[in-house]
């Protein structure tokens, strides 16, 4: 991979993680316009989504600290029972990545009309989500507290499961689902910024701990300078992203995002 085509795909990374749009989808489908070799893009993959929750972090320090300060205070408060519902929503991605991760690996390889067959999945989550939303009124949930159940929670978990897919997009499958099942937009939008959290944090210690231990090697095929390069362009537009793309997804229509979703696919199933 040539230094240029890091910085591109990083950017790439940086400014369609915080959309419902599949980060990873568009990774892919900018892979093949860029012309960057396939060897070593799982870790590069891995990398530049680990600078996006790296970015995250930055963005959410205020709201994650109050979070630990009261989860440290060892009582069942507000904060304790959003963490526990994190917890809650992990269980089924970190089921997947356990039992199938040469598969869910797999999948990267695949080809562009895979992915856009997860773009109109992810079109249709989003405009059945927007319409229903206006249409029907999702009784509220009894332990919804801070705006969300623990069911719900594990809904919302087992929609970013199914979202390790390429083109199938996280955010938008997450919040999607959660629409669906009653949670308020904006209750829905940071739940489902901060549960990626933990798996691919997770994920990526995991890794350097193999590598670390001489079972794995990390970056073969990309080089360290590629790596870095994808990492800083993908942790700085992520800053940037976060900030103004959550303001975007809490008011703008869903259905938007779906047409997106859809104008690409097609462009996908024409061309490639």
């Amino acid at each position: 991979m040539e230094w240029w085509q890091a910085i591109v795909l990083g950017l790439v990374q940086g400014l369609t993680e915080f959309l419902p749009v599949s980060s990873s989808g568009h990774l892919m489908i900018f892979k093949e316009i860029v012309g960057a070799d396939a060897e070593g893009f799982l870790d590069f993959t891995v990398t530049v989504h680990f600078a996006t929750v790296l970015a995250t972090l930055v963005v959410f320090w205020n709201v994650i600290w109050q979070l630990l300060k009261g989860f440290f205070k060892f009582k069942y408060n507000d904060e304790t029972d959003y963490i526990c519902k994190i917890l809650v929503s992990c269980i089924p991605v970190g089921l997947v990545g356990v039992l199938f991760k040469d598969r869910v690996d797999a999948l990267f390889s695949g080809s562009l009309t895979q992915v856009a067959g997860g773009l109109m999945i992810t079109a249709i989550l989003l405009m059945v989500s927007d319409s229903a939303g206006k249409r029907f009124k999702v009784p509220v949930a009894k332990d919804n507290r801070n705006g969300i159940s623990y069911w719900q929670a594990l809904v919302v978990g087992v929609a970013q499961a199914f979202a390790v897919a390429p083109g199938i997009s996280r955010s938008g499958s997450t919040i999607a689902t959660g629409l669906l099942t009653g949670v308020k937009r904006e209750s829905m939008a940071q739940f489902s910024f901060l549960m990626v959290l933990i798996p691919i944090i997770g994920e990526q210690s995991l890794d350097l701990l193999k590598v670390a231990a001489g079972e794995a090697s990390f970056g073969a095929g990309v080089g360290p300078l590629p790596l870095l390069l994808g990492f800083v362009a993908a942790f700085l537009s992520g800053l940037f992203a976060c900030k103004v793309m959550i303001a975007i997804v809490k008011k703008a229509k869903l259905a938007w995002f779906a047409l997106y979703c859809l104008l690409v696919a097609s462009a996908i199933f024409i061309f490639a």
